[in-house]
């Protein structure tokens, strides 16, 4: 009898899903959960193949990403599904439009302002003995990026960090089990606020527009179709939660994951150029979304074993990210690693629109955390707690010593 089992919330599984990705890619790659209500997917070419057929493999999941769609569905007027968990053209409308806003060129024109809050940042962390660095560096820095490239006042960065916290704890796992009427009731709350605040701004900027993304999506068209205003507060709640989760959680990591290898640490030292190869390759090795939703919608069968339509997937980009198949020396942690498909961003039409923005932001933080310290280690050696969501791997609590430059 085959004793394979693969539990995404073992705590243990957590802290070091690797060695059963590796069995999983060699015996399971296709994975019936016994006791879930979903198959998991762990081979690199398998989940890319899936990503790139939106027609049988849909995000069109919305209520179970925001859960109270499913037992108060009158509230979609109100809170349409966001456009990441949309498909066909409603998705393609939405993503047009957002693109068309959120541009290369808004970001690059933050870059200065970026590397200004990362020094200022640093420099109060390194005035401390022992600092957190989550709350006192790598989740206030992304939260005041996406603020001010959406157009929110410095100020309230707070507010959005108490927001995004809420509708982020429990991650996807209504695909699992149904969340608890406390956790609907706070994501609701949660969701109007953010909503009633960006009324306010839309307003404010319909008659005094500014080069922010808030102006920018209250303007653009594409082929006279503009955003409706339940949709753009859905786009601006999702892009500012979005923009700061996953990076705060990518930030985590690459102090993580250098902290653990002190001689890749030591190289990036000696040389900033690996900056850049630095940020993809621990976005490769220690992937902030470890795993992503599909819901098949028509029959289909996958490595001889047949999924039945309405069957969700979860794709295991964690375990994508150190196949063997795609990867040379795949448990090797290389910050020159070059090339790099990893796709912790996910692939296809769906792929992370924020990619471009996070990706600078890492590089930014590296920047200014080897110019500001002349070292920093961690307090002890205790097991970092870990976020709530199994998709997450991201920690609670990063407590460091840093001694400055």
């Amino acid at each position: 009898m085959d004793d394979f089992t693969f539990d995404p919330m073992d705590e243990a599984t957590r802290r070091d899903p690797y060695p059963l990705y590796a069995r999983a890619r060699r015996e399971h790659p296709i994975y019936a959960h016994r006791n879930l209500p979903v198959v998991s997917v762990f081979r690199h070419a398998d989940i890319v193949k899936i990503f790139g057929d939106a027609e049988t493999w849909s995000s069109d999941f919305a209520m179970f990403i925001q859960p109270y769609l499913l037992t108060q569905p009158e509230l979609a007027e109100e809170f349409p599904p966001f456009f990441a968990t949309t498909d066909g053209e409603r998705h393609r409308r939405q993503r047009i439009l957002v693109n068309k806003a959120f541009t290369p060129k808004m970001v690059r024109a933050l870059e200065a302002s970026m590397l200004e809050t990362a020094r200022e940042l640093i420099d109060k962390a390194a005035g401390e003995d022992v600092v957190d660095l989550i709350p006192a560096f790598t989740a206030p820095f992304p939260v005041r990026v996406i603020g001010k490239l959406i157009g929110v006042p410095e100020a309230d960065a707070p507010k959005f960090l108490k927001w995004s916290r809420e509708l982020t704890e429990s991650q996807v796992q209504g695909i699992l089990k149904p969340p608890d009427p406390e956790f609907i009731a706070k994501q609701i709350a949660s969701t109007r606020a953010m909503h009633d605040y960006f009324k306010v701004l839309v307003a404010e900027r319909s008659t005094d527009p500014r080069p922010d993304l808030v102006s920018a999506l209250a303007a653009v068209e594409e082929e006279g179709a503009r955003l409706s205003t339940p949709e753009m507060l859905q786009m601006l709640t999702i892009l500012l939660i979005a923009g700061n989760a996953t990076t705060t959680a990518m930030l985590g990591n690459l102090i993580v994951e250098l902290l653990a290898h002190p001689e890749q640490l030591e190289r990036l030292r000696a040389d900033h150029e690996l900056i850049p190869t630095t940020v993809q390759e621990v976005l490769r090795y220690s992937s902030p979304v470890q795993a992503m939703p599909r819901l098949c919608a028509k029959a289909a069968k996958l490595e001889g074993i047949d999924i039945g339509a309405g069957q969700f997937v979860l794709l295991w980009i964690g375990s994508a990210n150190r196949d063997e198949a795609v990867f040379d020396r795949a448990d090797t942690f290389d910050i020159a690693r070059t090339p790099n498909p990893h796709i912790a961003f996910g692939f296809g039409s769906h792929s992370c629109i924020g990619s471009h923005l996070a990706s600078i932001e890492g590089c930014i933080v590296l920047r200014a955390l080897l110019e500001g310290t002349r070292s920093f280690e961690l307090k002890n050696r205790e097991p970092l707690p870990m976020h709530s969501s199994f998709v997450a791997r991201s920690y609670r609590s990063l407590p460091v010593h840093l001694v400055a430059s």
